[in-house]
């Protein structure tokens, strides 16, 4: 968890102090994080390149592209997968989106969209990264690409979601069974959050 998300965050977090550190702890995250596809390892050090290149590379600002967060919020018994329909791609997918000024790590980042957007509060971060995925978006138009680092989470039993303004719904969903429209980045991400919760995660 992120010093910002635990409650123990520096004298600057809001200015470059905090921007250094997120950089630095993206950095140190995709650094020891062992890929588990070999399209995965392309993808991470594409990501690590694309840091080394871009002092504000976490940042929306960032034309080429940016590093974004997304976590795919488990019920209890990682049964279901909580999902939201985009307003802007019109399909099923895990919560998540940009760095913000004051966050101080890539799991601060996963841990904040996914409770601004589910509503849930106390949710628990699985262990991760858990996956990487690259997609075009139009933050910079004519396109620009999210590079996304993603991550599981497990809400309490009997927690109850409330829709955001961002999201057209909100909804649980069986992980074998999400239907479209979707794609297969948010089916793996939910198989394999489901997977790290079985195994003890």
């Amino acid at each position: 968890m992120s010093e910002r998300a635990d409650g123990h965050g520096g004298a600057d977090v809001t200015g470059e102090g905090g921007r250094v550190r997120l950089h630095s702890d993206a950095r140190a995250v995709l650094g020891r994080w062992a890929a588990p596809t070999a399209e995965e390892e392309l993808l991470r050090k594409e990501f690590l390149e694309h840091l080394h290149a871009h002092e504000d590379g976490m940042y929306r600002e960032c034309v080429p592209g940016h590093l974004t967060a997304t976590t795919a919020v488990l019920s209890h018994d990682g049964e279901r997968v909580l999902l939201t329909l985009h307003g802007k791609a019109r399909m099923w997918l895990p919560m998540g989106g940009h760095c913000e000024t004051g966050d101080l790590s890539l799991e601060g980042v996963a841990l904040r969209e996914a409770t601004e957007e589910s509503g849930i509060p106390g949710l628990r971060l699985l262990p991760g990264p858990l996956a990487l995925d690259r997609h075009r978006v139009w933050c910079h138009p004519p396109f620009s690409h999210h590079l996304d680092v993603e991550y599981g989470a497990v809400a309490s039993a009997g927690a109850e979601a409330v829709i955001s303004e961002e999201s057209l719904d909100l909804r649980w969903f069986p992980v074998d069974e999400i239907p479209g429209p979707t794609d297969e980045a948010t089916r793996r991400l939910a198989r394999r959050a489901r997977d790290v919760l079985r195994s003890g995660g």
